[in-house]
This record gives C-alpha cells, sequence and structure tokens, in this order.
C-alpha cells in the first residue's frame, strides 16, 4: 500500500486517495473543487488538507447518488477549507442561548506519570466512576469531579508509570492512555493491526435487493431522499456522519439505551435534522421494536466497540441474514483486529497513543491537533461510504448487503504517514517534532476566526449558534430540514 500525500501543493491529492478507497472512480474527481486558505486548522501535521479530503469526497458521493437517482449529470461540488473548519470545530462553534458548550470534564486531560504523560477520558459518569476505580481511589456523584477528586487523581498517576496507569484504567473498564511517540507507537502490536487495514474496508455480505426509493419530486432531489438510517453512535464521529446522512435527506433515528444518555452539548451539536430515542435492546420490547425498525431501514451506523453489539443480533452478519440489502457502516477507535481491537477509545486517547500528541506537543508538554480532526475526518469519511455503497447497490447489479468499516486509529495513520512504513511529504522520518511540514510558531498560534461561518436557529433547546455542514454541491442542501430536539424525546417509529 503506498501511503498517499497529504501535504504538499497538490491541493486534492488525499482526495484522490480517499476517494478512490472509496471504490469511486477517478474521473470524479474533475468535478471537485476546492477553496484553499492557509489560515485553517494550523498544525505541524496535514490536518488542513485531510479535512478538505475528507469533505470531498463526501461532496462527491453525495453529489454522484443525486446523479442516480435523477438520471441527470452529476453535479459539481465545493470544498471551502473556512466552512470545513468551522464544522472540524462544531462543538466548539455551539452556543445554546448564548452559554458556551462544555467539551471535557476535569477528570479528562493530560496528567503527569512518574515516567511521562497519561491522557483520560471521563466525561460519561460512568467513566469516571471507572477511573476512580482503577486508580483505587472512591468519589460519589456529587464530587466526582471536585477540586479534591483532581488532586486525588493527580497524585495517584504521579507516582505510577503511563502504561501502568493505562492498563490498571482499562481493566476496570475506563479510558486512560499513556502518551507515545510515533516510534514507539510503531513498535507497538496494535499499530502493525492498523497498518493493515485499508482506509475505508468495504465488503459485499449477501444477496437481496435494497429497498426501493421513492422516485424524484419535482425540483432539487437530495440524494439521501427517503433513505431510512438507524443511528446506533455516540460521541462525535458517528453522529457526525449521521448529521450529515440527514442534512442530505435521509430519515435518521438515532438509539440509545435509555441509561446512557448522551451529553446535552454533544446531543444539540450532532442532532440537527434527526430524531432521538431510547430503546432498551436488552428488554424483550425494545428488542421487538427494534426489530420492527430494522425491517424498514435501509442503513445501520454502529459507534460501539467491535462485537459489543452482537449479543443483540446486531453483528454485520446477523443484520445481512435479517435485513439482505442493508447498508451497515461501522466505526471503531482502533480497528477491529490487534490486541486493542476491543478497547474503548476516543479521538483525543487516539492522539496520544499514536504519536500525535508528542508530535503537536513540546518537550515540556503534550499537544493536540487544532480539532478533533480524527473524529470529524472519519465522520465525513463513513458518510461518504454510506453513500457509495447505497449507489454501488444500485449500479453493480449484484445488490447485497454491504459493509463498511473506519476506524479512528486508521484516519491518525493515514494523517501522520504511517503506513507500511512510507511517510507523506512534509513528514519527520523520526521521534522528534522538528521538520514537521512548514508551520512555524507564528502560524501555530494565530487562531482561524469562523464567525462569519457560523449561523443562528431557534430550536426545542433554546436559541443555538452553529457551524452549517461544509458538505457542497450544486443544487445541494444548504441546511438541515430542522434544529436538534430534546435526546430520546421521538417516538421509535419511521416517519
Amino acid at each position: 500500500m503506498t501511503q498517499p500525500p497529504l501535504a504538499g501543493g497538490e491541493s486534492l491529492a488525499g482526495a484522490a486517495y480517499a476517494w478512490a478507497a472509496l471504490g469511486g472512480a477517478p474521473q470524479a474527481l474533475a468535478r471537485l473543487s476546492p477553496v484553499v486558505r492557509d489560515d485553517t486548522l494550523a498544525a505541524r501535521l496535514p490536518v488542513r488538507a485531510l479535512a478538505r479530503a475528507c469533505v470531498g469526497v463526501c461532496a462527491l458521493a453525495a453529489a454522484e447518488l443525486v446523479a442516480l437517482r435523477t438520471q441527470g449529470p452529476a453535479p459539481h461540488a465545493r470544498v471551502d477549507d473556512g466552512a470545513v473548519a468551522a464544522a472540524f470545530t462544531s462543538e466548539r462553534q455551539l452556543l445554546v442561548d448564548g452559554r458556551a458548550p462544555v467539551t471535557f470534564a476535569p477528570l479528562s486531560r493530560f496528567w503527569r506519570t512518574a515516567d511521562g504523560w497519561v491522557r483520560t477520558h471521563a466525561n460519561y459518569p460512568h467513566h469516571r466512576e471507572r477511573l476512580l476505580t482503577g486508580l483505587g481511589l472512591t468519589a460519589s456523584t456529587a464530587d466526582a469531579d471536585s477540586e479534591a477528586t483532581v488532586h486525588a487523581v493527580a497524585a495517584r498517576l504521579a507516582a505510577l508509570p503511563g502504561v501502568e496507569a493505562e492498563a490498571a484504567v482499562y481493566a476496570a473498564g475506563g479510558l486512560a492512555v499513556a502518551l507515545r511517540t510515533p516510534r514507539e507507537w510503531a513498535a507497538h502490536p496494535q499499530a502493525a493491526a492498523v497498518a493493515r487495514l485499508p482506509l475505508v474496508a468495504r465488503e459485499r455480505l449477501g444477496d437481496g435487493a435494497p429497498r426501493p426509493l421513492p422516485l424524484p419530486a419535482a425540483g432539487p432531489l437530495p440524494p439521501a431522499s427517503g433513505v431510512r438510517v438507524l443511528d446506533l453512535t455516540r460521541v462525535i464521529a458517528g453522529p457526525v456522519a449521521t448529521r450529515t446522512l440527514a442534512l442530505l435527506g435521509a430519515d435518521v433515528l438515532r438509539v440509545d439505551p435509555p441509561h446512557r444518555p448522551e451529553l446535552p452539548d454533544q446531543h444539540a451539536d450532532t442532532g440537527f435534522g434527526k430524531r432521538s430515542t431510547v430503546l432498551d435492546l436488552g428488554g424483550r420490547a425494545g428488542l421487538r421494536t427494534f426489530q420492527e425498525l430494522l425491517a424498514g431501514a435501509d442503513v445501520v451506523v454502529t459507534g460501539y466497540r467491535p462485537g459489543a453489539l452482537d449479543r443483540f443480533g446486531l453483528s454485520p452478519e446477523a443484520l445481512a441474514e435479517r435485513r439482505p440489502g442493508l447498508v451497515v457502516a461501522q466505526l471503531s477507535a482502533w480497528g477491529t483486529t490487534g490486541p486493542w481491537a476491543h478497547r474503548r477509545g476516543f479521538d483525543s486517547l487516539v492522539q496520544v497513543a499514536t504519536g500525535i500528541a508528542a508530535t503537536e506537543g513540546s518537550p515540556e508538554r503534550p499537544g493536540a491537533l487544532p480539532a478533533q480532526a480524527l473524529d470529524h475526518g472519519t465522520g465525513y469519511l463513513l458518510a461518504a461510504a454510506v453513500l457509495r455503497a447505497l449507489t454501488e447497490q444500485r449500479t453493480d447489479g449484484a445488490g447485497g448487503t454491504r459493509l463498511a468499516r473506519l476506524a479512528l486509529a486508521r484516519t491518525a495513520a493515514w494523517l501522520t504517514g504511517a503506513v507500511d512504513g512510507e511517510r507523506a511529504p512534509g513528514h519527520a522520518p523520526d521521534d522528534s517534532s522538528a521538520g514537521y511540514d512548514s508551520v512555524g510558531p507564528s502560524e501555530r498560534t494565530r487562531a482561524y476566526d469562523p464567525t462569519d461561518r457560523l449561523a443562528h436557529t431557534d430550536s426545542p433547546l433554546g436559541r443555538l449558534r452553529y457551524a452549517p455542514s461544509p458538505v457542497s454541491f450544486t443544487g445541494g442542501p444548504l441546511n438541515w430540514a430542522h434544529p436538534p430536539g430534546p435526546w430520546g424525546a421521538d417516538a421509535p417509529v419511521w416517519r
């Protein structure tokens, strides 16, 4: 596998690679135009190029599906770095009645360890509890984020080597990852497993014709109009994918367990255009209702650890058997093989494990990308994979259930150039941060102001300021059909 360029002067080189990974025809790239802005998403790694590529191929896939359904020419697609930068930081741009969002809890952060650094993720109550348990600490729900608890966690982690802390917290079901350099990650068996994966894994699982989609109505046709999507994703990457499908006309129904509410600001940011319901799949009634929804669905998108939903009959193979002709899209943090395949993970933790945080930091402290680019980038790739699967089902004559699998760690490998020993142009060949790309200190500290890219709307959640979607093509939708509503408030039925 040859690693594609992301750095350098070719503004669509990354899009060409991603489009090929999605199975797209290379001539379609002539219909994609970039608007390049050098002041967006500044970093040592080529974040801007990755973001442009992921959004660009999503727009191409949407335009391709429009052409198929209308039997007309494919619209021209456009990817604007300014719109992309605003969307890739959408969770930061959100305001609810003028209030800024809460993005990370006090226990979600970098901590010094006996030999380096570790990063934890404890935004959800159950993850906070498991983090404390793994460290041999206790705290009530009321004081889990208190200053005293923060000091106790800091003291405990300062006494442990990073890898030992990582193992202890994961053994308790929590989330903590020790900081690794690119070289240290390259030597890890999970890195080898990830490097063997394609950027987008695509399979055909069996026979069965896809459900016929409604005929085009008068006026512009949203490409996913009439497509029914069951959204079993959480946090950012999966919800970004399904938020994009909702923009493009799909009826997206997000399904969550009743005992795991989504964080309110996260739900507000990623809930545009969707409906939200709760079902207990562990109960007979909830599972029966889900089966009824599945019978009428076209797409199932999941964002849980590989195998986590199998006990509910939601493995790709089981879905293909029960609902032939479905599109199944699966997202994971670490991929489907290797020693970490069944671990939970988030963008911030993948950055720490894969050497990104070391690359973007300094000798004094780890750093981070200017956006949660692994989440957002993989989300747009996931939406593109669904759109391409819907097209392929109807054009290659084979039909069948289609499976697409993506992983945050595989997107990270693309960003860092760490695939099969190859490195993208502009990347240093060793662990040092010197020489990465050509971004100097003045550029890295200059913040891009996306204010003129943001929009406002009233919603059941309050007055929202939000980042519009960057997916753009001629005649395409400019906004979602409706703003987000309360989490879990909708009936589990199709429209």
